[in-house]
């Protein structure tokens, strides 16, 4: 079963290989082999661009809303631009009862919780933190696959890899200063958050693999769902803005329309076009991106310990998301 890449704060949504929709549009003609190549990587690197400055875009949103409301208006302005593209392509969204009750939990721990799990943990801590916590969300989701799905198996890579992943959040945290000047309440917040993809990716591959809708269909969906129960909720704990400063309100649609809706679409295409092991290395340069629009866009201060816990996280990823490669013999098998 294929995955696509989580996706973490910014807003990544894990779904598995699902059929096609029942009356698939007819497939373009290939593109020359070199054009083709090209595409992929520029589409690559738009990508990490988007996910790397939704942090950013989530610091200035909440300058002037509230998180709810930072949330809210992302899931709004996303669920806008999926339902244009599945009316341009005459697709349809999903159908049945399960189905829906499945992206209900799917659009819960996937979206509403995590997206606003980081717009709260932003409020007391720098977008170049909470894009690093991020970053643990492939360690987060190798320790539970361990658990939670029997075709993963530990071997002493994938275990070395988690333990030096954690052990880079240690540094980003700075532990030999006992924590000292880290925000402890905004840090978790954000580990949660990101600990949320995984949970929900493996909600996903037990309940809707093989579900007859397209990508697209069930990506838009989730995220009208996860706009719904942000809809009902944010009422309740918030009041409306009486003002509308343009840089907020332009960041939180652009963390919408672009770092959830566009975001998703460039990665359902490069997962379809060159798979889900090259897609998910998006994962890797997001934290790079986003310390690097922190500091030098929002001035965030920048401790060695930082990159350097940044990396060994990501060294730590990569180790841990690695599958030993089958080994080679020189004659045929018995």
């Amino acid at each position: 079963m294929t995955t696509a890449p989580p996706v973490p704060g910014a807003p990544a949504t894990q779904i598995p290989e699902l059929t096609p929709a029942a009356s698939p549009a007819p497939p373009a003609l290939p593109a020359p082999p070199r054009a083709r190549r090209a595409g992929w990587r520029v589409r690559f690197a738009v990508l990490s661009l988007i996910w790397g400055f939704s942090f950013l875009l989530i610091k200035v949103g909440t300058e002037a809303y509230a998180p709810l409301q930072v949330t809210l208006g992302r899931l709004v302005f996303g669920t806008l631009l999926l339902a244009g593209a599945l009316a341009v392509r005459r697709d349809r969204l999903p159908r049945g009862a399960r189905v829906w009750a499945h992206l209900t939990v799917a659009a819960f721990l996937l979206n509403a919780v995590p997206f606003t799990l980081f717009a709260y943990a932003e409020l007391t801590i720098p977008s170049t933190l909470a894009g690093i916590c991020n970053a643990t969300s492939p360690l987060w989701g190798m320790a539970l696959s361990l658990v939670a799905l029997s075709e993963d198996r530990p071997t002493r890579r994938r275990v070395a890899g988690l333990g030096l992943g954690f052990l880079g959040v240690l540094t980003v945290l700075g532990v030999w200063e006992g924590f000292s000047g880290l925000d402890v309440r905004g840090t978790a917040l954000a580990l949660l958050a990101s600990l949320c993809y995984p949970v929900g990716w493996i909600y996903v591959r037990r309940t809707l693999a093989g579900v007859d809708a397209s990508h697209l269909s069930v990506m838009t969906g989730q995220l009208l769902l996860a706009t719904v129960q942000l809809a009902l909720v944010t009422p309740l704990f918030t009041s409306v803005p009486t003002t509308f400063p343009l840089g907020p309100l332009l960041a939180v649609v652009a963390l919408g329309a672009l770092g959830t809706g566009l975001a998703l679409l460039l990665q359902y295409g490069l997962v379809t076009e060159v798979g889900p092991t090259i897609a998910q290395m998006v994962t890797y340069l997001i934290p790079v991106i986003a310390t690097a629009a922190g500091v030098a866009l929002l001035g965030e201060p920048l401790t060695w310990s930082t990159p350097v816990g940044a990396v060994v996280v990501l060294v730590g990823a990569a180790l841990a998301q690695s599958r030993a490669r089958p080994a080679r013999t020189g004659g045929p098998q018995s």
